[in-house]
């Protein structure tokens, strides 16, 4: 498809146009690419006499009355008939022209699902349309399409056939590749989904299984490959600081902690040195279940950054979670001489200014929140950039940091691990590395489903662990009341623990205090000064309190299974043995049970992610807005798994030996959506 093929734009009106962008519809192309939701066989009539079992079916009948009623509320009730029965068709919506086009007499096909009602057989809020004597009916499958208010089906309809009729279908793959995999050609796969002919079965359809469906996912996917390869070589062509140590700083490093490396953490160690040493800017994602020890790696990448001369950046969402790393990193690199320095939203202004400062004259490492990315933030010679959790973190305000500098490297890090299916298709532009092992000490943790109703055995267990030594976390979904959900709020369970634990000592942190309230808690809790902690999800992520060895979840079946499993392993931290009590009130629903079955069945993070991926689906686990990722519309990451691997195999090939083919490819399936993968 040349150029004038892909950005041709759609003719219409501009009010349509309009609507039309609203569901992503700007060229011609865009149109071949906007496949069906579903089908419905429009191709026969069924009597109405026969028209019972809520099978969806159409109707050829003639309006016997038309009457608007108001009870029980507002309604467009029909009456009509054909030479076996009559049906009842009900509008509770309607426009002035429909209800015209029903008056007594009107000739109409309506096409739903039938039940049995009062008065017999009764379709509601059928789709309809006039004809006249004798109308021949459609010979294919009628297609329904995703759309948006003021946009017909029948609209987009003709739009599509038109695009059909004149728009570029010529093939995107080389044969010898198509023939290898396989596959059906893309012209005869798109027109055979926009128009399939009678007899089609449509199970098959609708179940997305059939060749055609197989080579429309294929292409979808090879087209997220396809982009997120070439914006991989694209950075290889940049330039980016040369990052090779001068001085032994990582190994002194080393040499002053009271723990050695895991063999995944030298393994990660290694290939980020390399990375940092090329000419290129480093693109890396570092994944590991909690626990297992990505925050020295990232220390150790800083002090490669610092060895070479050259500033290290560190940015966290929260300010709980930046400054446990600030003082975590302060505590370990200080000591080697090193500067830390320290940006927060929280700061007073003189603080802020000296810290300013200090970032702007050099101070080797910046620990920080968003603060990092503000207005007025300098580093004098920024080369590698850190973002902890950077799903937390918008494509923008990831960009950003990296703008702080001349190209400089980044290493992104996540505490929630990635499934590799979605790995290889969202994070395809990024070279990964997994810490698969977690360190040596790091005791079990036993987790234990508890109905609301054994509340009082709950407190009993938290009171018998705190008098023997240990510490507990007690969380919370929600600080306010919610009349809509009615669940346990932080406020309520720590006035209410506090007249269970007398002669214990009860903290509370949410996210409503101050920045020096929350700290001020936190660090009492870390000193041991505060037995109970009762928390919103602030404590989600970095909190390290090796002394904590019990966590209980109130409303257990309203979190997801990432935020369960993040706040499970805030304890098991210490010598001790640990649990996680899960507090679930009333009926659980079937989702609900779901999770709450997997977190207790397994620990492995990644097992946990893949179950979660199947539940949620990719839009949901990557969130679109934090990614900004286009979310795939055909294809299923799970079920079409052997596809996602051919597509990531095809990619790198196209593009060095078919890159006229690979770009006309882009241009059907991602036009300027592609600008969006390119962050």
């Amino acid at each position: 498809m040349g150029d004038s093929g892909a950005s041709a734009p759609i003719r219409a009106s501009d009010a349509l146009l309009k609507k039309l962008a609203k569901i992503g519809l700007h060229r011609e192309a865009d149109l071949l690419v906007h496949l069906p939701l579903r089908y419905e066989d429009e191709t026969r009539i069924t009597p109405v006499a026969r028209a019972f079992g809520g099978e969806p079916v159409q109707v050829e009948v003639v309006v016997h009355s038309s009457e608007l009623q108001f009870r029980p509320r507002r309604q467009l009730v029909v009456r009509a008939g054909d030479d076996s029965g009559e049906i009842t068709l009900r509008f509770f919506s309607f426009y002035p022209s429909q209800q015209a086009a029903l008056s007594e007499g009107s000739r109409i096909r309506a096409f739903g699902e039938v039940r049995g009602g009062f008065f017999g057989a009764e379709m509601v809020h059928p789709r309809f349309r006039k004809i006249g004597d004798d109308e021949p009916l459609p010979t294919q499958l009628t297609p329904i399409y995703p759309t948006t208010a003021g946009v017909a089906n029948s609209a987009l309809q003709k739009l599509i056939g038109k695009a059909l009729a004149v728009g570029d279908l010529s093939e995107t793959l080389p044969d010898d590749l198509r023939q290898r995999l396989k596959l059906p050609g893309q012209a005869r796969s798109l027109r055979f989904l926009h128009t399939p002919p009678p007899g089609t079965d449509l199970d098959t359809l609708h179940a997305r299984n059939h060749p055609a469906w197989r080579r429309v996912k294929f292409d979808e996917l090879l087209a997220q490959q396809l982009s997120l390869r070439r914006a991989y070589l694209a950075r290889r062509e940049q330039g980016a600081p040369v990052l090779v140590a001068r001085d032994d700083l990582g190994a002194r490093l080393l040499d002053s902690l009271p723990f050695g490396l895991t063999g995944a953490q030298a393994r990660a160690m290694a290939e980020i040195g390399h990375d940092l040493a090329q000419p290129y800017p480093m693109q890396r994602l570092l994944q590991g279940d909690v626990g297992a020890g990505k925050t020295i790696v990232a220390a150790l990448a800083a002090c490669q950054a610092i060895s070479a001369g050259w500033q290290a950046a560190f940015m966290a969402p929260t300010e709980i979670l930046a400054e446990q790393h600030y003082l975590k990193l302060r505590d370990w690199l200080e000591p080697l001489g090193v500067r830390v320095a320290w940006l927060s939203g929280s700061l007073k202004t003189k603080a802020k200014r000296e810290q300013l400062a200090a970032t702007a004259a050099g101070a080797q490492l910046i620990v920080g929140t968003h603060a990092l990315i503000q207005e007025g933030v300098d580093f004098a010679r920024l080369g590698l950039a850190i973002v902890d959790e950077q799903h937390r973190f918008g494509v923008a305000q990831r960009l950003a940091l990296r703008k702080k500098g001349d190209n400089p490297h980044q290493l992104m890090m996540s505490a929630t691990p990635i499934p590799r299916t979605l790995a290889m298709s969202y994070y395809a532009d990024l070279d990964v590395t997994v810490l698969d092992e977690l360190p040596p000490g790091r005791t079990p943790i036993k987790t234990r489903l508890v109905a609301d109703s054994r509340r009082d055995d709950v407190v009993g267990f938290v009171r018998k662990a705190v008098e023997e030594g240990r510490q507990a976390y007690w969380v919370c979904p929600l600080i306010e009341e919610s009349e809509a959900l009615q669940l346990q709020t932080a406020q309520e369970t720590y006035d209410f623990l506090l007249g269970q634990f007398f002669g214990l000592t009860v903290g509370l942190v949410h996210g409503r205090l101050k920045a020096d309230e929350k700290q001020a808690v936190m660090a009492a809790f870390a000193a041991g000064e505060i037995d109970v902690l009762v928390a919103t999800t602030v404590i989600e992520v970095g909190v390290d309190v090796p002394n904590a060895s019990l966590m209980v979840i109130e409303h257990a079946e309203r979190f997801g299974l990432s935020q369960l499993h993040q706040l499970r392993g805030r304890v098991g931290r210490g010598q001790y043995e640990s649990s996680c009590v899960l507090i679930y009130a009333g009926q659980l629903g079937d989702i609900a049970r779901q999770r709450l079955k997997i977190i207790f069945e397994h620990t492995d993070g990644f097992e946990i992610a893949r179950q979660d991926l199947q539940i949620r689906g990719p839009g949901e686990f990557v969130g679109s807005r934090q990614s900004g990722v286009p979310l795939l519309r055909y294809a299923d990451l799970e079920m079409d798994a052997d596809l996602v691997e051919m597509a990531r195999e095809v990619a790198e090939g196209m593009l060095t030996e078919h890159p006229a083919l690979a770009e006309r490819h882009l241009q059907r399936w991602l036009g300027s959506r592609e600008e969006l993968l390119k962050s």
